[in-house]
Protein backbone atom coordinates (compact mmCIF):
# COMPACT_ATOMS: atom_id res chain seq x y z
CA UNK A 1 0.00 0.00 0.00
CA UNK A 2 1.81 3.14 -1.00
CA UNK A 3 2.09 6.10 1.28
CA UNK A 4 0.90 9.43 0.55
CA UNK A 5 2.46 12.95 1.08
CA UNK A 6 -0.12 15.63 2.48
CA UNK A 7 -2.19 17.44 -0.11
CA UNK A 8 -1.20 20.08 -1.78
CA UNK A 9 -3.03 23.84 -1.95
CA UNK A 10 -4.60 22.38 -5.24
CA UNK A 11 -7.79 20.14 -3.78
CA UNK A 12 -7.93 18.38 -6.92
CA UNK A 13 -4.20 17.35 -7.35
CA UNK A 14 -3.70 13.73 -6.99
CA UNK A 15 -1.25 12.21 -3.94
CA UNK A 16 2.16 11.85 -4.82
CA UNK A 17 3.47 8.46 -3.78
CA UNK A 18 6.25 8.71 -1.72
CA UNK A 19 7.60 5.26 -2.61
CA UNK A 20 6.67 2.97 -5.69
CA UNK A 21 5.25 -0.38 -5.52
CA UNK A 22 7.53 -2.79 -6.61
CA UNK A 23 6.69 -4.08 -10.09
CA UNK A 24 8.01 -7.85 -10.58
CA UNK A 25 10.95 -8.00 -12.90
CA UNK A 26 10.77 -10.38 -15.45
CA UNK A 27 14.01 -10.84 -16.71
CA UNK A 28 15.10 -12.08 -20.16
CA UNK A 29 18.04 -14.69 -20.52
CA UNK A 30 20.63 -12.99 -22.78
CA UNK A 31 24.02 -15.09 -24.28
CA UNK A 32 27.17 -12.81 -25.42
CA UNK A 33 30.82 -12.39 -24.24
CA UNK A 34 29.53 -10.36 -20.87
CA UNK A 35 27.28 -12.84 -20.28
CA UNK A 36 30.13 -16.01 -20.43
CA UNK A 37 32.39 -13.72 -18.18
CA UNK A 38 29.54 -13.30 -15.65
CA UNK A 39 28.46 -16.94 -15.54
CA UNK A 40 32.91 -17.82 -15.12
CA UNK A 41 32.78 -15.84 -11.98
CA UNK A 42 29.63 -17.38 -10.95
CA UNK A 43 31.70 -20.70 -11.30
CA UNK A 44 34.63 -19.30 -9.83
CA UNK A 45 33.39 -17.97 -7.04
CA UNK A 46 31.05 -20.62 -5.87
CA UNK A 47 33.48 -23.39 -6.17
CA UNK A 48 35.92 -21.53 -4.17
CA UNK A 49 32.80 -20.96 -1.73
CA UNK A 50 31.83 -24.39 -1.57
CA UNK A 51 34.66 -26.27 -2.12
CA UNK A 52 37.15 -24.53 0.00
CA UNK A 53 35.92 -25.61 3.57
CA UNK A 54 36.53 -29.39 1.73
CA UNK A 55 40.20 -29.24 1.56
CA UNK A 56 42.23 -30.78 4.05
CA UNK A 57 45.80 -29.19 5.04
CA UNK A 58 48.29 -31.03 7.66
CA UNK A 59 45.06 -32.99 8.95
CA UNK A 60 42.82 -30.42 9.24
CA UNK A 61 40.45 -27.91 7.15
CA UNK A 62 42.47 -25.58 5.08
CA UNK A 63 40.24 -22.72 6.18
CA UNK A 64 38.75 -22.90 9.19
CA UNK A 65 37.97 -19.77 11.55
CA UNK A 66 37.96 -21.43 15.20
CA UNK A 67 36.35 -19.11 17.06
CA UNK A 68 35.68 -20.90 20.11
CA UNK A 69 39.42 -21.61 20.48
CA UNK A 70 40.23 -17.88 18.96
CA UNK A 71 42.51 -19.68 15.76
CA UNK A 72 42.06 -18.97 12.06
CA UNK A 73 43.24 -21.34 10.36
CA UNK A 74 43.97 -20.07 5.99
CA UNK A 75 46.64 -22.85 5.02
CA UNK A 76 49.75 -22.59 6.30
CA UNK A 77 49.25 -19.58 8.38
CA UNK A 78 47.33 -19.89 11.84
CA UNK A 79 45.91 -16.08 13.54
CA UNK A 80 45.18 -15.67 16.99
CA UNK A 81 43.67 -12.55 18.34
CA UNK A 82 47.38 -10.99 18.76
CA UNK A 83 46.88 -10.78 14.77
CA UNK A 84 44.43 -8.30 14.57
CA UNK A 85 46.80 -5.92 13.04
CA UNK A 86 46.63 -8.28 9.52
CA UNK A 87 42.52 -8.35 9.64
CA UNK A 88 43.29 -4.33 9.33
CA UNK A 89 45.56 -4.81 6.71
CA UNK A 90 42.76 -7.35 4.67
CA UNK A 91 40.20 -4.54 5.22
CA UNK A 92 42.45 -1.91 4.22
CA UNK A 93 43.29 -3.77 0.83
CA UNK A 94 39.55 -4.60 0.14
CA UNK A 95 39.02 -0.90 0.82
CA UNK A 96 41.38 0.42 -1.89
CA UNK A 97 40.63 -2.12 -4.37
CA UNK A 98 37.01 -1.03 -4.53
CA UNK A 99 38.50 2.33 -4.81
CA UNK A 100 40.78 1.63 -7.72
CA UNK A 101 38.16 -0.95 -9.71
CA UNK A 102 35.54 1.51 -9.21
CA UNK A 103 37.69 4.61 -10.13
CA UNK A 104 38.45 2.47 -13.59
CA UNK A 105 34.88 0.08 -14.48
CA UNK A 106 32.44 1.24 -11.80
CA UNK A 107 30.43 -1.20 -10.16
CA UNK A 108 32.58 -4.10 -11.51
CA UNK A 109 32.46 -6.16 -8.50
CA UNK A 110 28.27 -5.23 -8.21
CA UNK A 111 27.94 -6.71 -11.88
CA UNK A 112 30.26 -9.61 -11.75
CA UNK A 113 31.00 -10.67 -8.19
CA UNK A 114 28.77 -9.72 -6.00
CA UNK A 115 27.76 -12.45 -3.68
CA UNK A 116 23.74 -11.06 -4.40
CA UNK A 117 24.73 -10.96 -8.21
CA UNK A 118 25.79 -14.70 -8.12
CA UNK A 119 23.36 -16.13 -6.15
CA UNK A 120 20.58 -14.02 -8.32
CA UNK A 121 22.09 -15.40 -11.74
CA UNK A 122 21.71 -18.90 -9.92
CA UNK A 123 18.24 -18.40 -9.22
CA UNK A 124 16.69 -16.66 -12.21
CA UNK A 125 19.01 -19.60 -13.94
CA UNK A 126 17.00 -22.49 -11.80
CA UNK A 127 13.69 -20.45 -12.26
CA UNK A 128 14.49 -20.49 -16.21
CA UNK A 129 15.04 -24.51 -16.39
CA UNK A 130 11.97 -25.12 -14.05
CA UNK A 131 9.15 -22.04 -15.34
CA UNK A 132 10.52 -21.51 -18.87
CA UNK A 133 11.74 -18.48 -20.21
CA UNK A 134 10.99 -15.05 -19.92
CA UNK A 135 7.14 -15.25 -21.79
CA UNK A 136 6.56 -18.85 -20.22
CA UNK A 137 6.90 -17.04 -16.56
CA UNK A 138 4.81 -13.97 -17.15
CA UNK A 139 2.00 -16.21 -18.53
CA UNK A 140 2.48 -19.02 -15.59
CA UNK A 141 1.93 -15.95 -13.58
CA UNK A 142 -1.26 -14.52 -14.96
CA UNK A 143 -2.96 -18.11 -15.14
CA UNK A 144 -5.48 -19.12 -12.17
CA UNK A 145 -4.34 -21.42 -9.58
CA UNK A 146 -3.61 -25.35 -11.42
CA UNK A 147 -2.45 -28.05 -10.41
CA UNK A 148 0.44 -27.73 -13.02
CA UNK A 149 1.42 -24.17 -11.41
CA UNK A 150 1.68 -26.05 -7.81
CA UNK A 151 3.47 -28.30 -9.13
CA UNK A 152 6.03 -25.59 -10.62
CA UNK A 153 5.77 -23.33 -7.94
CA UNK A 154 6.56 -25.97 -5.79
CA UNK A 155 9.50 -27.43 -7.50
CA UNK A 156 11.13 -24.14 -8.62
CA UNK A 157 10.80 -23.25 -4.40
CA UNK A 158 12.14 -26.46 -3.02
CA UNK A 159 15.37 -26.68 -5.38
CA UNK A 160 15.59 -22.42 -4.15
CA UNK A 161 15.09 -23.79 -0.24
CA UNK A 162 17.56 -26.62 -0.95
CA UNK A 163 20.07 -24.46 -2.07
CA UNK A 164 19.87 -21.85 0.30
CA UNK A 165 19.91 -24.48 3.11
CA UNK A 166 23.32 -25.63 1.72
CA UNK A 167 24.91 -22.56 1.31
CA UNK A 168 23.49 -21.49 5.17
CA UNK A 169 25.23 -25.22 5.82
CA UNK A 170 28.71 -24.43 3.84
CA UNK A 171 29.24 -21.15 5.19
CA UNK A 172 28.40 -22.61 8.92
CA UNK A 173 31.27 -24.93 7.85
CA UNK A 174 33.81 -22.37 8.08
CA UNK A 175 33.22 -21.98 11.64
CA UNK A 176 32.75 -25.67 12.94
CA UNK A 177 34.78 -28.36 10.73
CA UNK A 178 32.80 -28.98 7.49
CA UNK A 179 33.03 -32.99 8.11
CA UNK A 180 31.83 -32.99 11.43
CA UNK A 181 28.75 -31.25 10.34
CA UNK A 182 28.66 -33.51 7.28
CA UNK A 183 29.04 -36.89 9.80
CA UNK A 184 25.99 -35.49 11.64
CA UNK A 185 24.24 -34.91 9.07
CA UNK A 186 25.17 -37.93 6.91
CA UNK A 187 23.64 -40.40 10.05
CA UNK A 188 20.63 -37.81 10.37
CA UNK A 189 21.82 -37.15 13.80
CA UNK A 190 21.27 -33.37 12.99
CA UNK A 191 22.88 -32.41 16.67
CA UNK A 192 23.79 -29.32 15.63
CA UNK A 193 24.50 -26.89 18.30
CA UNK A 194 22.17 -24.08 18.59
CA UNK A 195 24.39 -21.52 17.23
CA UNK A 196 25.10 -23.90 14.41
CA UNK A 197 21.48 -24.71 13.60
CA UNK A 198 20.65 -20.67 14.15
CA UNK A 199 23.07 -19.52 11.27
CA UNK A 200 22.52 -22.54 8.99
CA UNK A 201 18.82 -21.30 8.75
CA UNK A 202 19.49 -17.88 8.99
CA UNK A 203 22.17 -17.91 6.33
CA UNK A 204 20.18 -20.28 4.40
CA UNK A 205 16.83 -17.91 4.70
CA UNK A 206 18.60 -14.64 3.65
CA UNK A 207 20.07 -16.64 0.74
CA UNK A 208 16.96 -17.87 -0.38
CA UNK A 209 14.94 -14.31 0.35
CA UNK A 210 17.43 -12.39 -1.23
CA UNK A 211 18.27 -13.78 -4.57
CA UNK A 212 14.89 -15.62 -4.56
CA UNK A 213 12.50 -12.86 -3.31
CA UNK A 214 14.19 -9.58 -3.29
CA UNK A 215 16.31 -9.53 -6.11
CA UNK A 216 16.73 -6.38 -7.37
CA UNK A 217 15.64 -4.75 -4.04
CA UNK A 218 18.48 -5.31 -2.21
CA UNK A 219 20.36 -3.53 -5.07
CA UNK A 220 18.23 -0.44 -5.11
CA UNK A 221 17.67 -0.04 -2.08
CA UNK A 222 19.57 -1.93 0.52
CA UNK A 223 22.73 -1.92 -0.53
CA UNK A 224 24.38 1.21 0.38
CA UNK A 225 27.18 0.88 -2.25
CA UNK A 226 24.58 2.11 -4.93
CA UNK A 227 24.01 5.35 -2.90
CA UNK A 228 28.24 6.73 -2.93
CA UNK A 229 29.36 5.21 -6.05
CA UNK A 230 28.73 8.41 -7.59
CA UNK A 231 31.47 9.76 -5.06
CA UNK A 232 33.94 7.55 -6.63
CA UNK A 233 32.81 7.62 -10.35
CA UNK A 234 34.59 10.51 -12.35
CA UNK A 235 34.28 11.37 -16.26
CA UNK A 236 37.10 9.18 -17.49
CA UNK A 237 35.38 6.29 -14.96
CA UNK A 238 34.11 3.05 -17.83
CA UNK A 239 30.68 2.75 -17.45
CA UNK A 240 27.77 0.96 -19.60
CA UNK A 241 26.54 3.95 -21.68
CA UNK A 242 24.02 4.49 -24.48
CA UNK A 243 25.19 6.17 -27.65
CA UNK A 244 22.29 8.44 -27.83
CA UNK A 245 23.83 10.40 -30.95
CA UNK A 246 23.62 7.63 -32.26
CA UNK A 247 20.89 5.70 -31.89
CA UNK A 248 18.11 8.87 -31.79
CA UNK A 249 16.11 9.11 -32.78
CA UNK A 250 14.96 5.59 -31.94
CA UNK A 251 11.82 3.66 -33.57
CA UNK A 252 10.80 0.54 -35.24
CA UNK A 253 11.44 -0.01 -38.76
CA UNK A 254 11.93 -3.18 -41.18
CA UNK A 255 15.53 -4.78 -41.49
CA UNK A 256 15.88 -3.30 -44.76
CA UNK A 257 15.12 0.41 -44.14
CA UNK A 258 17.23 2.76 -44.90
CA UNK A 259 17.26 4.27 -41.38
CA UNK A 260 19.84 7.31 -42.33
CA UNK A 261 17.25 8.11 -45.29
CA UNK A 262 14.25 7.63 -43.12
CA UNK A 263 15.96 10.18 -40.32
CA UNK A 264 16.20 7.36 -37.98
CA UNK A 265 18.96 6.17 -35.34
CA UNK A 266 20.13 2.89 -35.09
CA UNK A 267 17.88 2.35 -31.93
CA UNK A 268 15.13 -0.06 -33.35
CA UNK A 269 13.50 0.19 -30.12
CA UNK A 270 12.75 -2.68 -29.64
CA UNK A 271 13.07 -3.04 -25.70
CA UNK A 272 15.23 -5.76 -25.11
CA UNK A 273 17.66 -3.84 -22.96
CA UNK A 274 15.36 -3.54 -20.37
CA UNK A 275 13.95 -6.70 -20.31
CA UNK A 276 17.32 -8.20 -19.52
CA UNK A 277 17.64 -6.16 -17.03
CA UNK A 278 18.36 -7.69 -13.59
CA UNK A 279 16.84 -4.06 -11.83
CA UNK A 280 14.41 -2.87 -14.75
CA UNK A 281 16.36 0.17 -16.13
CA UNK A 282 16.24 1.65 -19.45
CA UNK A 283 20.07 2.19 -19.80
CA UNK A 284 18.70 4.80 -22.55
CA UNK A 285 17.90 7.14 -20.25
CA UNK A 286 21.47 7.54 -19.18
CA UNK A 287 23.62 6.39 -16.18
CA UNK A 288 21.25 5.63 -13.16
CA UNK A 289 22.30 4.47 -9.19
CA UNK A 290 20.60 1.15 -10.08
CA UNK A 291 22.73 0.18 -12.66
CA UNK A 292 24.88 -2.92 -11.49
CA UNK A 293 26.94 -2.80 -14.53
CA UNK A 294 26.31 -6.19 -15.46
CA UNK A 295 26.30 -5.27 -19.04
CA UNK A 296 23.53 -7.77 -20.15
CA UNK A 297 21.54 -5.04 -22.46
CA UNK A 298 25.12 -5.07 -24.14
CA UNK A 299 25.12 -8.29 -25.01
CA UNK A 300 21.60 -7.95 -25.64
CA UNK A 301 21.90 -4.65 -27.81
CA UNK A 302 25.09 -6.33 -30.08
CA UNK A 303 22.27 -9.34 -30.56
CA UNK A 304 20.12 -6.67 -32.21
CA UNK A 305 22.51 -4.72 -34.14
CA UNK A 306 23.99 -7.97 -35.47
CA UNK A 307 20.26 -8.75 -36.90
CA UNK A 308 20.24 -5.33 -38.36
CA UNK A 309 23.34 -5.78 -39.95
CA UNK A 310 24.65 -2.21 -38.05
CA UNK A 311 27.61 -1.84 -36.10
CA UNK A 312 28.19 -2.88 -32.58
CA UNK A 313 28.85 -0.71 -29.46
CA UNK A 314 25.19 1.50 -29.66
CA UNK A 315 25.42 0.57 -25.59
CA UNK A 316 28.52 0.05 -24.65
CA UNK A 317 31.31 0.57 -21.75
CA UNK A 318 32.91 4.56 -22.43
CA UNK A 319 33.23 7.41 -20.43
CA UNK A 320 31.97 10.24 -20.53
CA UNK A 321 34.76 12.37 -21.99
CA UNK A 322 34.76 9.54 -24.60
CA UNK A 323 31.14 10.17 -25.51
CA UNK A 324 31.18 13.93 -25.60
CA UNK A 325 34.46 14.00 -27.45
CA UNK A 326 33.65 10.36 -29.81
CA UNK A 327 36.59 9.01 -28.70
CA UNK A 328 37.71 5.54 -30.53
CA UNK A 329 38.44 2.68 -27.78
CA UNK A 330 42.24 3.31 -28.48
CA UNK A 331 41.53 7.03 -26.29
CA UNK A 332 38.99 5.43 -24.06
CA UNK A 333 41.84 2.71 -22.31
CA UNK A 334 44.53 5.22 -22.96
CA UNK A 335 42.78 7.29 -20.06
CA UNK A 336 42.09 4.64 -18.04
CA UNK A 337 45.57 4.97 -16.89
CA UNK A 338 44.92 8.31 -15.19
CA UNK A 339 46.43 10.32 -11.80
CA UNK A 340 43.74 8.66 -9.62
CA UNK A 341 44.16 5.32 -10.92
CA UNK A 342 47.81 5.30 -10.53
CA UNK A 343 48.02 6.96 -7.17
CA UNK A 344 45.49 4.20 -5.82
CA UNK A 345 46.91 1.65 -7.94
CA UNK A 346 50.22 2.34 -6.42
CA UNK A 347 49.14 2.69 -2.82
CA UNK A 348 47.52 -0.47 -3.18
CA UNK A 349 50.56 -2.93 -4.19
CA UNK A 350 52.20 -0.94 -1.21
CA UNK A 351 50.31 -2.19 0.83
CA UNK A 352 49.71 -5.63 -0.59
CA UNK A 353 53.66 -5.77 -0.73
CA UNK A 354 54.10 -4.38 3.17
CA UNK A 355 51.53 -7.24 3.77
CA UNK A 356 53.20 -9.90 2.25
CA UNK A 357 57.01 -8.86 3.29
CA UNK A 358 55.27 -8.98 6.97
CA UNK A 359 53.62 -12.07 6.42
CA UNK A 360 56.87 -13.82 5.52
CA UNK A 361 58.53 -12.67 8.40
CA UNK A 362 56.09 -13.32 10.75
CA UNK A 363 57.82 -15.50 13.14
CA UNK A 364 55.25 -18.71 14.85
CA UNK A 365 56.60 -17.48 18.34
CA UNK A 366 54.78 -15.11 20.83
CA UNK A 367 55.95 -13.93 23.85
CA UNK A 368 54.13 -11.75 26.72
CA UNK A 369 56.26 -10.78 29.52
CA UNK A 370 54.60 -9.67 33.14
CA UNK A 371 55.99 -8.72 36.44
CA UNK A 372 54.88 -9.77 39.33
CA UNK A 373 52.86 -7.32 41.08
CA UNK A 374 52.29 -8.90 44.24
CA UNK A 375 56.43 -9.47 45.18
CA UNK A 376 57.66 -7.13 42.83
CA UNK A 377 61.03 -7.57 44.24
CA UNK A 378 63.00 -9.65 47.38
CA UNK A 379 66.52 -9.26 48.90
CA UNK A 380 67.71 -13.06 49.44
CA UNK A 381 70.05 -14.62 52.08
CA UNK A 382 72.91 -14.77 49.74
CA UNK A 383 72.33 -10.71 49.06
CA UNK A 384 71.18 -11.60 45.72
CA UNK A 385 67.74 -9.10 44.28
CA UNK A 386 65.22 -11.26 43.02
CA UNK A 387 62.16 -10.48 40.80
CA UNK A 388 59.16 -12.56 39.34
CA UNK A 389 57.87 -13.00 36.21
CA UNK A 390 55.55 -14.59 34.15
CA UNK A 391 56.03 -15.34 30.46
CA UNK A 392 52.85 -16.55 28.44
CA UNK A 393 54.93 -18.46 25.43
CA UNK A 394 52.13 -18.61 22.31
CA UNK A 395 53.72 -21.49 19.89
CA UNK A 396 51.99 -20.75 16.46
CA UNK A 397 53.27 -23.49 14.93
CA UNK A 398 51.78 -26.75 14.06
CA UNK A 399 54.60 -28.74 15.71
CA UNK A 400 55.74 -29.25 19.21
CA UNK A 401 58.57 -27.06 19.90
CA UNK A 402 61.36 -26.46 22.94
CA UNK A 403 62.51 -22.95 24.01
CA UNK A 404 65.64 -21.90 25.87
CA UNK A 405 64.77 -18.92 28.21
CA UNK A 406 67.45 -16.46 29.02
CA UNK A 407 67.80 -13.07 30.10
CA UNK A 408 70.43 -10.24 29.67
CA UNK A 409 70.84 -6.42 30.00
CA UNK A 410 72.79 -6.70 33.47
CA UNK A 411 76.11 -7.84 35.12
CA UNK A 412 75.35 -11.08 36.58
CA UNK A 413 71.66 -11.51 35.34
CA UNK A 414 70.80 -15.04 35.66
CA UNK A 415 67.66 -17.58 35.88
CA UNK A 416 66.63 -19.80 38.59
CA UNK A 417 63.97 -21.36 37.38
CA UNK A 418 63.83 -23.53 34.09
CA UNK A 419 65.31 -22.55 31.33
CA UNK A 420 64.14 -25.03 28.61
CA UNK A 421 60.05 -25.68 28.22
CA UNK A 422 58.40 -27.44 25.40
CA UNK A 423 55.33 -26.72 24.26
CA UNK A 424 52.79 -28.20 22.62
CA UNK A 425 51.49 -27.21 18.62
CA UNK A 426 49.63 -24.22 18.38
CA UNK A 427 49.32 -23.85 22.47
CA UNK A 428 49.71 -20.66 25.11
CA UNK A 429 51.73 -21.95 28.34
CA UNK A 430 52.47 -19.58 31.14
CA UNK A 431 56.25 -19.75 32.67
CA UNK A 432 57.04 -18.50 35.86
CA UNK A 433 60.35 -16.75 35.87
CA UNK A 434 62.93 -16.07 38.79
CA UNK A 435 65.33 -13.36 37.53
CA UNK A 436 68.52 -12.71 39.88
CA UNK A 437 70.95 -9.67 39.80
CA UNK A 438 73.46 -8.60 41.86
CA UNK A 439 72.50 -5.21 43.65
CA UNK A 440 75.47 -3.79 42.51
CA UNK A 441 74.69 -4.44 39.01
CA UNK A 442 71.96 -1.70 38.63
CA UNK A 443 71.08 1.55 40.03
CA UNK A 444 68.17 1.94 42.28
CA UNK A 445 65.24 1.39 41.18
CA UNK A 446 63.95 0.32 37.75
CA UNK A 447 66.80 -1.26 35.25
CA UNK A 448 66.12 -2.06 31.65
CA UNK A 449 66.31 -5.91 31.14
CA UNK A 450 65.70 -8.20 28.38
CA UNK A 451 63.83 -11.85 28.69
CA UNK A 452 65.24 -14.22 25.18
CA UNK A 453 62.91 -17.06 24.00
CA UNK A 454 64.26 -19.31 21.40
CA UNK A 455 63.63 -22.25 19.82
CA UNK A 456 66.30 -25.09 19.85
CA UNK A 457 64.77 -26.16 16.58
CA UNK A 458 65.68 -23.36 14.59
CA UNK A 459 67.64 -20.08 15.47
CA UNK A 460 65.79 -18.13 13.64
CA UNK A 461 63.04 -18.58 16.07
CA UNK A 462 63.71 -16.00 18.52
CA UNK A 463 61.91 -13.28 20.58
CA UNK A 464 63.65 -10.70 22.65
CA UNK A 465 61.20 -8.92 25.07
CA UNK A 466 62.35 -6.16 26.93
CA UNK A 467 61.02 -5.42 30.92
CA UNK A 468 62.52 -3.77 33.66
CA UNK A 469 64.13 -5.00 36.98
CA UNK A 470 63.43 -3.27 40.17
CA UNK A 471 66.53 -2.98 42.38
CA UNK A 472 65.29 -1.67 46.35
Amino acid sequence: MNAATPPSDDPGAPAQPLFEARKKIYVRAVSGWFSTWRWILVWFTQALFYGLCWLPWNGRQAVLFELAERKFYIFGLVFWPQDVFYLAILLIIAAYSLFLFTAIGGRLFCGYACPQTVYTEIFMWIEEKIEGGRNARMKLDGQPVSARKLALKAAKHAVWIALGLWTGFTFVGYFTPIRTLANELRHFNFDFGPWETFWILFYGFATYGNAGWMREQVCKYMCPYARFQSVMFDPDTLIVTYDAERGEPRGARPKKLDRKAEGKGDCVDCGICVQVCPTGIDIRKGLQYECIGCSACIDACDQVMDRMNYPRGLIRYSTEHAMQAKWGRKEVFAHVLRPRTVIYGVILALIIGAAGVALSMRLPLKVDVIRDRVEQAREEDNGMIENHYRLQIMNVSEAAQRYAIGVSGLAGIDIESARIVEIPALTTQSVSVEVHVPPESGKKGYNRIYLEVKSMNDEKIAVREKTSFLIP
